[in-house]
């Protein structure tokens, strides 16, 4: 039996893309669990990333969108290379690739 998560989105947050769609900000997979960099660089193991922003209408990485935020010891110089090599890392524009399904609370 697959195991159930909550997790708790804006209302206007966009809908969750399938997978291999161009991703929309939904907020899902970050909400769900941290993404590798996030563990890695934030020392985040579970629940949400706490660098997940939401800006505008949608959610962004707050490690790609202003690293420094959450990364203090990251020279001003380096900011452009980490947000490359983040991006990679990332695999940034290569399609969602959550498999988590979502349902609205009733």
């Amino acid at each position: 039996m697959a195991s159930r998560q909550v997790v708790w989105l804006r209302l206007d947050a966009p809908a969750k893309p399938a997978p291999g769609l161009p991703c929309n900000g939904c907020g899902v997979c970050c909400a769900a669990a941290p993404c590798p960099l996030s563990r890695l660089l934030l020392k985040h193991r579970a629940g949400p990333c706490p660098a997940l922003e939401w800006a505008d209408t949608r959610y962004r990485c707050g490690l790609l969108q202003a690293p420094r935020r959450h990364l203090s010891r990251l020279p001003a110089w380096a900011e452009p290379g980490f947000s490359r090599l983040a991006r990679r890392y990332l695999a940034i524009g290569h399609g969602c690739d959550s498999l988590a399904t979502t349902e609205e609370d009733p």
